[in-house]
């Protein structure tokens, strides 16, 4: 007995007690005789019988298919990409079905149903769209809904790395998320977890909302400042995360104006970094103290400061910051400028007010002092 002959005699049994399609028939045993055409083959093991009910697995979502593939078009049609993966939701009865007559009439190796729709789609939708599958880093994922007859989309995030300068004072490095949804995503904020963009991150976010089609932005802040702070020179570095974009092949001028922010060397990478970056800022402070101070009070403070700051946190952590270079300025008997290089995440406020750090301004100079502002003249890694 051929091969052939041995699973059209394995088809009949099957056919006795269940009615199934040509498209579950033919998959039963198309691995089996090293064919790809289920529907063929399972019209040629039913040998031309015609069923009057539903396929006892599938319950006839075959014929559906083409349906199914108009929503994968639909849902996709705003997106650029070059590679997609294909997931399917079907309901556990079906697949339940199907491992009862494949464990019953012992059909080992045999694909399973959900595995053979989603083989399906996805075959059918790379002929149609010319982009290809790529199920372990794709550009896009499309799952269908086979129940309710639905599509979604989601698209692999891009990030970004750029710089921006800041030129102008009393706006904020951060956005205050949506009150709604506290930064997820709703109705209210269009998914952007965000509503209002007076800030350098809500200026950047309403530029990439823009350009990429995306719903929520996570920012990297390579440093933070105060509100009222410049950020000058050639920038701060940052990153981003978009999440769901739907454009993703985009370049950006070397400059691109933002009101009073400024982005610089913007460009999409593969990948953030795993682990924290180092940096340095050039910081310039302006100080006032409650008594007058000399010339060779700020010069011992110059030299005091070679030593570690020491900053402690209410979390109990204890970290130190080193300051690489000082220079001041006296404006008046009790104001004056101070130039410093100092390691990044050194709490600038508190050192000169000393506020949970040591050394500090106020201890070395022997004056209770007040931060009235500072500006980052640089950053530099």
């Amino acid at each position: 007995m051929t091969e052939f002959e041995d699973v059209l005699a394995d088809a009949g049994r099957i056919l006795k007690k269940y009615h199934l399609c040509d498209y579950c028939m033919g998959r039963l045993f198309s691995k089996r005789l090293c064919l790809k055409s289920n529907k063929l083959l399972g019209r040629r093991l039913k040998r031309g019988m015609v069923r009057t009910e539903k396929c006892y697995i599938c319950r006839d979502i075959y014929p559906e298919l083409d349906f199914l593939l108009g929503l994968m078009l639909e849902s996709s049609s705003g997106y650029y990409f070059d590679t997609f993966a294909t997931g399917t939701q079907i309901k556990p009865s079906i697949i339940d079905r199907d491992d009862h007559i494949r464990s019953k009439f012992k059909l080992q190796g045999t694909d399973g149903i959900k595995t053979d729709i989603t083989r399906e789609l996805s075959r059918r939708f790379a002929k149609k769209t010319g982009k290809t599958l790529d199920s372990l880093d794709s550009d896009v994922t499309l799952t269908i809904n086979i129940k309710n007859k639905t599509c979604q989309i989601r698209s692999k995030p891009v990030m970004i790395q750029g710089r921006y300068t800041k030129t102008e004072r009393n706006f904020p490095q951060k956005q205050q998320p949506c009150g709604n949804c506290s930064g997820r995503g709703c109705q209210e904020c269009s998914m952007h977890g965000i509503i209002n963009f007076e800030s350098v991150e809500g200026k950047i976010s309403k530029m990439l909302f823009a350009k990429f089609g995306c719903t929520t932005i996570k920012f990297t802040w390579i440093g933070g400042e105060d509100s009222t702070s410049l950020i000058l020179g050639n920038g701060r570095p940052f990153f981003a995360r978009l999440q769901n974009p739907s454009k993703r092949y985009l370049q950006f001028p070397h400059r691109l104006y933002l009101g009073f922010v400024t982005l610089y060397g913007c460009k999409v990478i593969d990948s953030l970094p795993k682990m924290p970056i180092k940096f340095f800022s050039t910081i310039k402070i302006k100080i006032s103290t409650e008594k007058p101070v000399t010339s060779s009070d700020l010069k011992n403070l110059k030299v005091a400061l070679s030593q570690p700051i020491v900053v402690y946190e209410p979390s109990g952590k204890r970290s130190e910051k080193s300051i690489s270079h000082v220079r001041y300025r006296k404006i008046s008997g009790n104001k004056f400028v101070l130039v410093l290089d100092a390691e990044g995440g050194l709490p600038v406020k508190r050192f000169v007010e000393g506020d949970e750090t040591s050394l500090n301004v106020g201890q070395i100079l022997g004056v209770p002092c007040k931060c009235v502002r500072f500006d980052f003249m640089q950053v530099y890694q």
